[in-house]
């Protein structure tokens, strides 16, 4: 295979990434009681706030090396800021670290499948930053992403899905504005996007600025889904690297794909929990019908549980974090029962925009980490984006 040698580069890359995690001493801020923002009785929602994030159309008939250009021109220098957060830590311990990264994550550009390849050069090309390290961004969310995932539907059968992303763990702990330097430069990237064919919107999502996968998409009267990080034993990402699985998908590809081709719940269901990837994930899906929503816990090879909305204690609602449903919590990250909690207090009479909202700006689902909420409508493809940063007193991830 051309690219063997690359498999020890990319093995490098990652001890690197872990180094950080065994090596650097985080002074997190002190634990604090899980705190739900409806036993306050305020109402932290406020529709002008997604404002702040920026609409952009993408339109699938272009040529798929133009199709990115205006928001990699937009946002060259906020991209620039968050790469550079990566190479700052790497740097001192891996001098090469940055010729390593054009280098081996360039070579890497020839393995990637069309249109994502073409895509990637387009970006790299009007931006100006190397295309080795538009690669590096755009395969680093699959390995290190960390989220919350809730559907609800309301007393009338509409299902809402939202979510909170958190990302950065490890990567940049400022001391003195107790926040994660990544997390905080990733905020300044988030935009949203309407997917065009034939002219017409066929979903949205928001994404990250020079970011060609999808983490959540809606699609109108059809579904909804998000992608939230899961974790395992072994690492098939290694396989690709070294040739080994050429037809596997990176699975914020295969969530884009999904949102592009399928047009029902029960296809998109079906493509999801059959097609090989290369990490493991959770895909959570909502349909159009209170009891279309489900948790699909992703092996690379295949669907090793799926959880469907109405065998949960609460049948109105399924929240996902990043561990199995009913399984071992890390018990410094349990964002699981906080927010079932949260959500129970909501009731499903508050079930909405409002009130998702307030869930996910309850600690602990809103952390160091966070660094937006997303809610969606499937029905009405409803999307809004919040840039979110949990300050003050709150819990590291």
């Amino acid at each position: 295979h051309p690219f063997e040698g690359m498999q020890s580069g990319v093995i490098v890359f990652v001890c690197l990434l872990a180094y950080h995690l065994l090596a650097v001493h985080v002074d997190i801020p002190a634990p604090f009681t899980d705190d739900c923002v409806l036993d306050h009785g305020t109402n932290l929602y406020d529709p002008k706030k997604a404002e702040q994030v920026r609409w952009y159309d993408i339109d699938l008939d272009a040529p798929a090396s133009g199709r990115f250009v205006q928001i990699a021109k937009d946002y060259t220098d906020s991209m620039n800021a968050l790469i550079q957060v990566v190479k700052d830590l790497i740097v001192p311990v891996y001098p090469n670290a940055v010729e390593f990264i054009d280098d081996i994550f360039g070579e890497m550009h020839k393995m990637l499948d069309q249109p994502y390849r073409d895509e990637i050069q387009g970006i790299a090309d009007a931006s100006g930053i190397p295309l080795g390290q538009i690669v590096m961004y755009n395969l680093i969310y699959e390995i290190i992403a960390g989220c919350t995932s809730v559907v609800a539907a309301d007393e009338n059968g509409s299902l809402f899905h939202a979510r909170n992303l958190d990302f950065g763990l490890w990567i940049g702990w400022n001391p003195i504005g107790h926040e994660w330097e990544l997390s905080r430069a990733l905020s300044n990237n988030i935009v949203n996007i309407r997917w065009l064919r034939g002219g017409k919107v066929l979903y949205k999502s928001n994404n990250f600025a020079g970011f060609v996968g999808v983490y959540n998409g809606v699609k109108q009267g059809k579904f909804a889904l998000t992608a939230n990080a899961r974790g395992g034993s072994d690492h098939p990402v290694m396989h690709w690297f070294a040739g080994e699985t050429p037809n596997a998908k990176w699975m914020t590809w295969l969530a884009r794909e999904t949102m592009e081709n399928d047009n029902t719940y029960a296809e998109a269901k079906e493509h999801l929990m059959s097609t090989e990837l290369l990490s493991n994930v959770y895909y959570i899906l909502s349909g159009t019908k209170p009891d279309e929503a489900c948790v699909i816990s992703r092996g690379h090879e295949k669907t090793e549980y799926l959880t469907e909305i109405t065998s949960r204690k609460d049948p109105w609602f399924l929240l996902q974090t990043n561990y199995e449903q009913d399984g071992w919590v890390w018990w410094i990250d349990d964002r699981q029962m906080p927010g079932e909690n949260c959500m129970r207090k909501l009731g499903k009479k508050n079930v909405g925009f409002q009130g998702m909202y307030n869930v996910l700006s309850s600690r602990t689902s809103l952390n160091k980490l966070t660094a937006y909420t997303v809610l969606m409508r499937t029905d009405t493809a409803d999307l809004e984006t919040y840039l979110q940063n949990c300050s003050g007193d709150c819990w590291g991830w």
